[in-house]
């Protein structure tokens, strides 16, 4: 199904089609013509030998037609040679070729060339007949000359096998010829194939114009949408960004305007943890992998552990890490800090000690961040809900909202990642990212 659908398939198998049917064409064409030619000398020999039995033929002294002279080519002599000749009158043979010994040839009573016969042996003959007359003698006489089928079809085979080779060979070399132009014709649109991808990976913003005029405007228009996305996300956080603050400035300002062990202060904390989830989830809408991003991990990590120092060291944690340099994120760099943020956060609040960051490429496309802990943990069921919004499973642990896993598997799942949520070799929770790199 693959195949069917590539043009580089369709282009080279309809070329070969045609390839081969006009060679199929030509070869029929020129078979056609060597056998005319070939079974046109054979019927001028035959011609020839007729003329010259017929410029022979005369009348004996008693007035009974013969040959003076007998043609001179040995193959007349050959005994059942398939080249035969008789000169006869009416139904009686008057002279013939030694090669019918007591045989006769037996034609239609009329002028011919070209001919299909029967030899004595039974094989087949090309047969030309001739009536002619002489003066003095009140009735006709007629020539035959017969040559052998089989030697004109070993001719016509001696030329086809050869053309039939050749015809091959300039087939197969047509069809590399194709192969070639098809190669050369499409090597454009695979280096198209080759920027595009370098943009959804990160390394290039735009597409080069390439040389090839009819690709140039559509190389235009994907970058007039690249450009088109860039603008709209831009615009689109902007706005989430008035609202937020829009929405924002007056719950602070009702929750500073209530005492502090006032019920309300729940429902505010809760409003506002809301907010931000759906503030997040707009940001997100659509997909926030904005085409040509790339975001280095080490430096966001070092950047989010400097910010959590002061929890870190409070807490006297021991941080391990294990980043490699030149691991990246084929996204931007505000939705690597949201949920790489939210799962160092939730490790140093539970942890008892200890906080590992490891990261490595899982393949040629994918990166894998693993953030584990010593803490308690969860069991294998509590995983789908503590990765749900609001899915707190502890309502007695560190404070927070329960939208912090539940943020970081939106994230990753409008990347093309996800997150996984394991047990973890020190005994806490392990959270495994994994994203596009």
């Amino acid at each position: 199904m693959i195949l069917r659908n590539s043009i580089r398939t369709r282009l080279i198998g309809l070329g070969a089609v045609l390839t081969g049917a006009a060679l199929f064409a030509g070869y029929l064409a020129i078979a056609d013509i060597m056998e005319r030619f070939i079974t046109d000398r054979f019927d001028a020999e035959a011609e020839a030998v007729a003329d010259a039995l017929i410029a022979a033929a005369t009348i004996d002294e008693a007035g009974r037609p013969m040959t003076a002279q007998e043609p001179s080519d040995p193959r007349f002599g050959i005994p059942l040679s398939g080249w035969y000749w008789q000169l006869q009158q009416g139904e009686r043979v008057i002279a013939k070729s030694a090669s019918l010994f007591d045989n006769v040839m037996r034609a239609p009573d009329a002028d011919f060339t070209g001919g299909a016969g029967t030899g004595p042996d039974g094989a087949p003959l090309r047969i030309l007949r001739h009536r002619f007359t002489l003066p003095d003698l009140p009735s006709g006489l007629a020539v035959v000359v017969a040559a052998p089928r089989a030697e004109i079809d070993a001719s016509l085979a001696r030329l086809r096998r050869p053309l039939a080779v050749s015809l091959g060979f300039l087939g197969m070399a047509l069809t590399l010829a194709s192969l070639i132009q098809v190669a050369a014709g499409l090597r454009s649109l695979d280096r198209l194939g080759r920027d595009l991808r370098a943009i959804r990976a990160g390394k290039a913003e735009t597409l080069p114009l390439p040389q090839v005029a009819e690709l140039r405007p559509i190389a235009a228009e994907i970058n007039g949408l690249l450009e088109q996305n860039r603008l709209v996300l831009s615009r689109s956080r902007e706005h989430v960004g008035n609202l937020a603050h829009s929405l924002k400035t007056p719950l602070a300002a009702l929750g500073n305007s209530l005492p502090i062990d006032h019920p309300g202060q729940g429902l505010v904390a809760r409003m506002d943890s809301q907010i931000g989830w759906h503030l997040r989830r707009a940001r997100s809408a659509g997909g926030t992998r904005t085409l040509g991003q790339r975001t280095a991990l080490l430096p966001v990590v070092e950047d989010l552990l400097m910010v959590l120092r002061g929890p870190i060291s409070i807490a006297e944690l021991k941080l391990e890490t294990e980043i490699p340099p030149g691991l990246s994120f084929a996204g931007e760099r505000q939705d690597l800090e949201e949920m790489l943020g939210n799962l160092i956060e939730n490790a140093v609040k539970w942890s008892n000690g200890r906080i590992r960051i490891a990261a490595r490429p899982e393949d040629r496309a994918t990166l894998r961040i693993m953030i584990e802990d010593d803490g308690p943990g969860m069991s294998a069921e509590d995983h789908a809900r503590a990765m749900a919004r609001g899915g707190r499973l502890d309502e007695s642990g560190p404070p927070g909202s329960g939208l912090g896993l539940a943020i970081v598997a939106d994230l990753a799942a409008l990347h093309g990642g996800h997150l996984q949520l394991n047990e973890s070799s020190m005994g806490g929770l392990a959270a495994i990212l994994i994203l596009p790199a």
